[in-house]
């Protein structure tokens, strides 16, 4: 018992809490999102089952991937095209590629969907999900989205009870934050453009990622991964630009309304 209570697994615990707290952020992000899509009555169970199931299912891929770790790097397949398109994939280049694929889809959709309505009032008439495809969506999407995170615990340690730990201190932390998320959003519509934009380049890293993982070259460059401080460089820029040109845009408005308040009234 001593030995599990060490000091170097503790420590490690305490890395891995906050490491799936950083690497959740985006999974915290479309968890919001995604349960916005179902009527509002029903989208705090939403985020409760779907964040519950996909805590679950976490520990079951842990167990899995603590046992195929070997095999999840070694080449399923490979593809060759003089020239143009050359790859090696493996397991998880596949799972960060499509995953990558599927998000960039989705925040592609979502980011239509917001430019077609006539009205941000309407935003969630019309365009609303069950509550089965909502849950099953976001446990999917969880999965996808800790597979680097269970891979970088690996890394670091493989006692079970640590990393299992980790993973449902992460979980208890995204429900806590899931319904406070979902609200900002809801009271601040133009965060939840970023955030669409923060899925779509979600995606990106993850392709860039399998891309690497795969030694892919497109007409003989090399793909290269996205690295982590280039996308939270990338959200910063984008978080601060909007927040001044809503400030900005404001201003100029209620400088507008003074200038028509002021203007004599012509009969």
């Amino acid at each position: 018992m001593e030995s599990l209570l060490s000091l170097e697994n503790l420590f490690t615990l305490l890395m891995l809490i906050m490491l799936q707290a950083v690497l959740g952020f985006d999974n915290l992000l479309y968890i919001s999102i995604e349960s916005s899509r179902v009527v509002e009555q029903r989208q705090k169970i939403v985020r409760l089952w779907g964040i519950g199931l996909a805590i679950a299912l976490r520990l079951v891929l842990m167990v899995i991937v603590l046992g195929l770790i070997n095999s999840l790097t070694q080449p399923l397949f490979g593809a060759h095209l003089d020239g143009v398109f050359e790859a090696s994939f493996t397991f998880h280049s596949l799972v960060s590629i499509l995953g990558g694929g599927f998000i960039m889809w989705t925040a592609t959709k979502e980011i239509m969907h917001l430019l077609a309505v006539d009205h941000v009032e309407n935003l969630g008439n019309g365009h609303t999900k069950s509550v089965p495809v909502a849950i099953a969506t976001i446990v999917f999407m969880n999965l996808i989205f800790s597979f680097d995170s269970l891979l970088s615990a690996i890394a670091l340690t493989h006692v079970v009870w640590v990393i299992a730990t980790a993973i449902i201190i992460s979980g208890v932390m995204m429900i806590v934050l899931a319904d406070r998320v979902s609200a900002f959003l809801k009271q601040n519509r133009m965060f939840e453009v970023i955030g669409l934009f923060i899925l779509f380049i979600v995606g990106v890293l993850l392709i860039t990622e399998g891309g690497h993982l795969a030694h892919m070259h497109l007409f003989g460059f090399e793909v290269v991964a996205m690295s982590k401080a280039s996308f939270y460089f990338v959200i910063f820029v984008m978080v601060i630009v909007s927040t001044v040109q809503t400030r900005y845009r404001n201003k100029l408005e209620k400088l507008r309304a003074e200038e028509r308040a002021e203007a004599p009234q012509t009969s």
